[in-house]
C-alpha cells in the first residue's frame, strides 16, 4: 500500500458524527513541509486479479484512527494483486478538492454529507458521481453474497444513498451510529423487573397504569429530531418518509401524520415535569440522569449517551436497555434512526471497475472486523453485532432485532428569512409539555413551515 500523507493541515474537527476534520500521521524515507509518500503493506502479487493496477483512495480520517483503512488497504491488495493509494487527512476537502479540480481524481473516496464545505453534494449538484447501484447486485469481494444481501435493510434506498430521489444509488453506507430509546432493563423482565418492553404505542401508554415512574424524558427537544424521523416512516412508510423530508404539503396534511402528532400529544401528557426547565445545554444530563435514577422510564438518545454518563451515580442494578421506538400497531413496522457515514467514486475516477471491487470488500467480515477492531467503527451489515462486546451489541443490535433503519433528514433549502425551522420541527414539544400550545397547534405550525420550506427549495 502507498500512503500519501499530507500534513501541516489545520487539526480543526467538524461537529459531525459523520465525520471529524485534522491532520494525517505520516510515515516514509522521503519528507517535505507539504508531505511525504511511503510504501508499506503487503506487496502486490502477480497472481491476483488486478495485478499491475493501481487504486487511489482518499478517507476522512475520525476520531477511529488511520489504521483501520491502512490495515483493510493492506488486505484488500493481498486479495487483489492490485495497489492502493490511500490519502487520509482531518480536513480531507483540502487536500482533494484541489486536486480533482485540477484533473486529478481519486477512485473511492469515504467523504460524508453534512460537513461544513458540502463537497460531496456540490459533486451530485454537478452530477458529478459515479452510479453505483450495479454494486449492491456485485458478489463481496472473497464471500458468495452480494452486497444488497449483507447491507442493513433501509440503508440503501433513502435520500442520503439515493440523493436524485430514485432506485440509482451514489453513496454507499458506511460506518453508522443507531438512536433509539434508552432505559434500565432493570426495570422490565429481561432484567428481573415486573414490566413488560412494549412493543406498540398503546402497549408503552398502558405502563402509565402499571408504574408511578413518569414514561417518558428528553435531553434537550433537539434530540426529538431523530425520534420524530423514525416516527415518519412508521406510520407512513419509506416513500412517505422521502415525500416529508422534501416538505410535501400533503404527506404533512395527511391523515397518517396526524397519528403522529397524536402519539406526540400523549407522550406529551407522559413527560416527566421537570424536563423542559433541564432541557438546555448546561443542564440536559439532569434528564438523561432521569433514566438513571428511575424517574423516567424512557428517553431518545444516541450510542453516546453510555459513555457521556459513564461515571454518574445509578440506581441500584441498572443496567443500559435500547430498543427501536413501539409500532403504530401490532406486527407493525418498527424503526431506529442512524446517522452514517457513505462512500462514492468521482465521475472522473480512471479505474471505476476496480473502484466497485474495493467497495464491494468494504462490505465483507474481513473489512468490518478490521474496522471494529481497529477503530471501533461499525459496518451497516447483517450479524455485525455477533462480534461486538456487550455495550456495543446494546444499541447495534437493533436492527438484528427485527428493526428497519430510518435515514436522511429535510432537504437543503435556500435560506430563509426568520424561519428556525428546528424550533419549529422540534422544540415546540416543550411547549406542549409545559401547556402553552397544543399538539394540534404544533402540527399546524409545523404544515405552514414545510409550505414555506418547499418554496426555497
Amino acid at each position: 500500500m502507498k500512503k500519501v500523507i499530507a500534513l501541516g493541515l489545520s487539526a480543526v474537527m467538524a461537529a459531525s458524527l459523520a465525520a471529524c476534520g485534522g491532520a494525517t500521521s505520516s510515515s516514509g524515507s522521503t519528507s517535505t513541509s507539504s508531505g511525504s509518500t511511503s510504501t508499506s503493506g503487503s506487496d502486490s502479487t502477480a497472481g491476483g486479479d488486478y495485478a499491475g493496477q493501481t487504486l487511489k483512495v482518499a478517507a476522512i480520517e475520525t476520531a477511529y484512527g488511520t489504521a483501520m483503512w491502512e490495515k483493510v488497504a493492506d488486505a484488500f491488495e493481498a486479495k487483489t494483486g492490485a495497489t492502493v493509494e490511500l490519502t487520509m487527512d482531518k480536513n480531507l476537502e483540502d487536500v482533494i478538492d484541489p486536486q480533482m479540480k485540477g484533473g486529478e481524481f481519486y477512485d473511492v473516496v469515504h467523504l460524508a454529507t453534512g460537513r461544513e464545505r458540502a463537497l460531496p453534494e456540490t459533486m451530485l449538484k454537478e452530477n458529478a458521481l459515479v452510479d453505483l447501484t450495479d454494486v449492491l447486485d456485485m458478489k463481496v469481494l472473497g464471500e458468495d453474497v452480494t452486497v444488497g444481501e449483507k447491507i442493513i435493510p433501509g440503508f440503501t434506498g433513502n435520500l442520503t444513498t439515493n440523493p436524485y430521489n430514485d432506485d440509482r444509488v451514489y453513496m454507499m453506507p458506511m460506518f453508522y451510529g443507531p438512536c433509539g430509546l434508552f432505559y434500565n432493563k432493570a426495570n422490565f423482565t429481561e432484567g428481573g423487573g415486573t414490566l413488560t418492553l412494549p412493543t406498540t404505542w398503546d402497549e408503552f401508554f398502558a405502563l402509565a397504569d402499571q408504574t408511578d415512574i413518569p414514561l417518558f424524558t428528553y435531553p434537550t427537544a433537539g434530540y426529538l429530531d431523530a425520534f420524530i424521523y423514525a416516527m415518519v416512516p412508521e406510520v407512513g412508510g419509506q416513500e412517505f418518509f422521502n415525500k416529508a423530508l422534501q416538505y410535501d404539503e400533503a404527506t404533512w396534511a395527511s391523515e397518517e401524520m396526524g397519528k403522529m402528532y397524536e402519539v406526540l400529544g400523549k407522550l406529551a401528557e407522559n413527560t416527566e415535569k421537570s424536563t423542559t426547565a433541564n432541557g438546555n445545554n448546561d443542564n440536559f444530563q439532569k434528564n438523561q440522569q432521569l433514566v438513571l435514577d428511575n424517574k423516567a422510564l424512557f428517553m431518545p438518545n444516541g450510542n453516546w449517551v453510555i459513555g457521556e454518563m459513564a461515571d454518574a451515580p445509578r440506581a441500584e442494578g441498572f443496567d443500559w436497555g435500547f430498543m427501536a421506538l413501539p409500532a403504530m400497531e401490532k406486527d407493525g413496522d418498527r424503526y431506529s434512526y442512524t446517522f452514517f457515514e457513505q462512500c462514492w467514486v468521482p465521475a472522473g475516477s480512471s479505474n471505476q471497475e476496480l473502484a466497485k471491487v474495493f467497495i464491494s470488500y468494504l462490505y465483507s467480515d474481513e473489512a468490518a472486523e478490521i474496522f471494529a477492531e481497529e477503530g471501533g467503527a461499525v459496518q451497516p451489515i447483517a450479524g455485525m453485532t455477533d462480534k461486538l462486546d456487550a455495550e456495543q451489541a446494546v444499541y447495534y443490535s437493533v436492527y438484528d432485532n427485527g428493526a428497519k433503519a430510518a435515514i436522511g433528514t429535510f432537504a437543503s433549502t435556500k435560506p430563509v428569512e426568520g424561519m428556525n425551522f428546528k424550533q419549529i420541527f422540534c422544540f415546540t414539544m416543550d411547549s406542549v409539555v409545559n401547556g402553552t400550545k397544543t399538539v394540534d397547534q404544533w402540527w399546524s405550525e409545523m404544515q405552514e413551515a414545510c409550505k414555506t420550506m418547499a418554496g426555497a427549495m
